[in-house]
């Protein structure tokens, strides 16, 4: 039971780039889904989160107007669309599953600890 992330790569400042999760040995609709990053000597951070099922989303401030997180509960996947990247977006980008509630939307939402199935990351490189 885990996630597999996918889309990462290399783009220029300005670009875009869209990442994919894709659920294995379980059903993302019941849950709500998390994207986080982790940059090299820094601690995993939230980027984004979308309810199970009431609509809801979580966004950090640093990405608010330039990330876009949707599902697509047939397919089992959850995506985050990427656009005006910048150095600072560089990482490795996860999703999880959120294991102790259904609908994010707050900080408190997007807790590590409130997160399980991690899967191996995708690296998002950002330059020129």
């Amino acid at each position: 039971v885990h996630f597999v992330e996918s889309g990462g790569g290399l783009v220029q400042p300005g670009g875009s780039l869209r990442l994919s999760c894709e659920a294995s040995g379980f059903f993302t609709q019941y849950y709500a889904i998390g994207w986080f990053r982790q940059a090299p000597g820094k601690e995993r951070e939230a980027v984004s989160g979308i309810g199970a099922s009431d609509g809801s989303t979580y966004y950090a401030d640093s990405v608010k107007g330039r990330f876009t997180i949707s599902r697509d509960n047939a397919k089992n996947r959850v995506y985050l669309q990427m656009n005006s990247l910048k150095p600072d977006d560089a990482a490795v980008y996860y999703c999880a599953a959120n294991t102790m509630r259904t609908s994010v939307s707050t900080a408190q939402t997007m807790a590590l600890y409130e997160y399980d199935y991690w899967g191996q990351g995708t690296q998002v490189t950002v330059s020129s």
